[in-house]
């Protein structure tokens, strides 16, 4: 199970980077906004975040996690962002073995989303 998680978050990061470096890639360089950051759309805000994965987090049943999708225009999408209700501070868990609620199958990892949000990836 950990081989099949620690698969999981490899996979997850390669896709938040492949999805979001080449987006806008010849306007920014360096610093936020950079080509090599993954970029999280926010659906109730229609705004686009910068981030940057943190660390894995376990799983133990009783902290707050919000969903993050591997949907949306950027290629990973969350429907909460800083200032909502429901925004946990970046604590993501992605729905790897998709039965649609967090358990010990799925991806847990902090990865905050940089403001301030603007209107394209």
């Amino acid at each position: 199970m950990n081989t099949y998680k620690s698969l999981t978050v490899i996979v997850l990061v390669s896709a938040v980077a492949l999805f979001t470096s080449a987006v806008d890639a010849k306007e920014r360089t360096t610093g936020k906004g950079a080509p090599d950051l993954p970029v999280i759309y926010v659906t109730s805000q229609n705004l686009y975040y910068d981030t940057l994965l943190l660390k894995d987090l376990p799983f133990n049943g009783t902290e707050n996690f919000q969903l993050l999708e591997m949907d949306g225009p950027t290629g990973v999408q969350t429907e909460f962002g800083p200032m909502d209700t429901g925004y946990y501070g970046g604590r993501w868990w992605v729905d790897a073995n998709p039965n649609g609620f967090m358990d010990e199958g799925d991806v847990y990892f902090l990865c905050p989303l940089l403001g301030p949000g603007r209107e394209t990836p």
